[in-house]
């Protein structure tokens, strides 16, 4: 990131340090347009690719090939993003879509949402939450430790990239198109960082939102800032 130079005026206050946290960079309200915010505010950020389908079309020279990829991108505590993008060769794709993913990146909401649990930690979900793309859609509400993430799998692995270790899933529609599917999951995630949450509410289930530092399988929290 030595050689990058900002285009943006978000981009101009990471690269000053006037903004340090990728929750700041999502407060001001600005555009993100530069992959790069992302790598500097975010450089614990994995990828996994959810889809990579071939199309072919005829055409008058010949037969046409190329490459449609979905990837999602995540810190694995609190921070989620979804792309997609086109292209003749599957490596240019793959980081485009990546690329798609760091500007569409969002910051979740987490708690300890289910009745049954009460254990005070940001595992799950902090309340049910829905989302829909195409003919599908999905409901997931929380669940007590232990549970993991009863869920689809193109669902788990998004959830996995946000940082949500228990959950209970149910989906309807034609869930075998995983670019639909992983789309509703991920607008059904976006429903954490738009509800409104009360002081209460966010006390009584330790509701946090973004990067906390959290590591759920051990007793002792570490990391803070």
């Amino acid at each position: 990131m030595v050689d990058w130079v900002p285009k943006t005026r978000l981009g101009q206050m990471v690269l000053s340090g006037e903004i340090t946290t990728m929750s700041a960079a999502l407060a001001v309200k600005l555009p993100l347009r530069e992959p790069e915010i992302v790598d500097i505010l975010l450089p614990e950020l994995q990828d996994e690719v959810i889809d990579l389908n071939m199309v072919q079309r005829m055409t008058d020279s010949g037969r046409r090939v190329r490459f449609a990829v979905t990837c999602v991108v995540g810190n694995g505590d609190g921070f989620i993003g979804i792309g997609r993008a086109k292209g003749k060769e599957v490596g240019p794709s793959i980081r485009k879509a990546v690329d798609n993913a760091k500007l569409n990146i969002i910051e979740i909401k987490r708690g300890c949402g289910s009745w049954e649990c009460g254990c005070q930690q940001p595992h799950s979900l902090p309340f049910e939450v829905k989302g829909r793309c195409g003919s599908v859609e999905v409901t997931f509400k929380p669940a007590p430790r232990g549970i993991s993430l009863a869920v689809g799998d193109v669902a788990k692995s998004i959830f996995a990239l946000a940082g949500i270790k228990d959950a209970w899933g149910f989906a309807k529609g034609n869930t075998k198109t995983k670019v639909n599917y992983a789309l509703a999951t991920f607008n059904a995630l976006k429903m954490t960082s738009t509800m409104r949450v009360t002081d209460e509410q966010a006390t009584k289930q330790n509701i946090v939102s973004g990067t906390v530092g959290v590591t759920i399988q051990e007793t002792d929290v570490s990391s803070e800032e």
